[in-house]
């Protein structure tokens, strides 16, 4: 029996912590590993974890990339913990527990199957398709803040929609910038009519996200709570999509608009923090 694997210290680190870490870290530079079983996986997760339950662990090192920090969690510490202790003893250098686990963790959620939403972009074969698609979902998500625009009454939360479908402007924007870069192409109106059609950021519909989070639209707290919940999902849906094409070219886009999420995700915390305790206004 290989005790060095339950005697190897591993570093802790509470969610706080873990949450400070991953935000300076892009998704090339750290694995956040899940090792709970898939029911839980789908309940909630981290946005962009891999699911490898505790129990195949030792049967699935192929999926965890040795020359990278590995983040393991599990639902309150304790299968984290030996999934931690048995990557070092595998000879993984820098693993790090999560201790408190997916229950302690306040950050924002993304949930559904591991491959949820990933055929969106598993028939592509282009990273002209793929920021076209990217592209539409940014659409869809803005069409709908307009659309939430019309049935509320507060001016406060009025402005919030109107803030947050200008900020999903700037989004296409860089969208089309990045498919200019790659194309040559610079017409934008030839390539809305031929490639896009709005679709909701996370690959779920308008009515799955309000029977999930079920917000008040009165409330400018719950509207960006609303708001980080669909761009957490988006994260989630193009890292997850990364780890499943098997185009190096697409991996590589869809790892960048994933990097573009999560500083979206970012200026909407700095926003809901605008709201709820002062600060400066996030316009991008």
């Amino acid at each position: 029996m290989r005790w060095k694997q339950f005697l190897t210290p591993v570093q802790s680190m509470n969610p706080d912590e873990a949450r400070a870490y991953l935000s300076d870290k892009t998704l090339q530079e750290v694995t956040i590993l899940d090792v709970r079983q898939p029911g839980e996986y789908e309940e909630g997760h981290i946005p962009g974890a891999t699911l490898v339950p505790l129990a195949v662990l030792t049967d699935s090192l192929d999926q965890i990339d040795p020359f990278k920090p590995v983040l393991v969690y599990c639902a309150i510490g304790g299968r984290s913990r030996i999934a931690a202790q048995t990557l070092a003893g595998k000879g993984y250098e820098q693993v790090i527990n999560m201790s408190g686990g997916f229950k302690a963790w306040n950050g924002q959620a993304a949930f559904g199957a591991e491959e949820a939403g990933v055929d969106i972009f598993a028939e592509i074969d282009s990273a002209e398709m793929i920021l076209a698609t990217a592209y539409s979902l940014e659409e869809g998500l803005r069409d709908f803040y307009l659309r939430m625009l019309e049935r509320v009454s507060d001016e406060k939360v009025k402005s919030v929609f109107r803030l947050l479908a200008d900020i999903e402007i700037k989004h296409k924007d860089r969208l089309f910038a990045e498919y200019t870069r790659i194309t040559g192409k610079d017409d934008r109106g030839d390539f809305e009519c031929r490639f896009v059609t709005p679709l909701m950021e996370g690959g779920m519909t308008t009515e799955e996200y309000m029977e999930r989070f079920k917000p008040d639209f009165e409330s400018p707290v719950d509207v960006i709570s609303l708001a980080m919940s669909i761009e957490a999902q988006a994260l989630d849906l193009y890292i997850r999509s990364a780890a499943w094409t098997q185009s190096d070219d697409n991996r590589a886009i869809l790892e960048q608009i994933a990097s573009e999420e999560k500083a979206h995700l970012e200026r909407l915390g700095q926003l809901m923090d605008e709201l709820v305790g002062g600060g400066s206004r996030a316009t991008n």
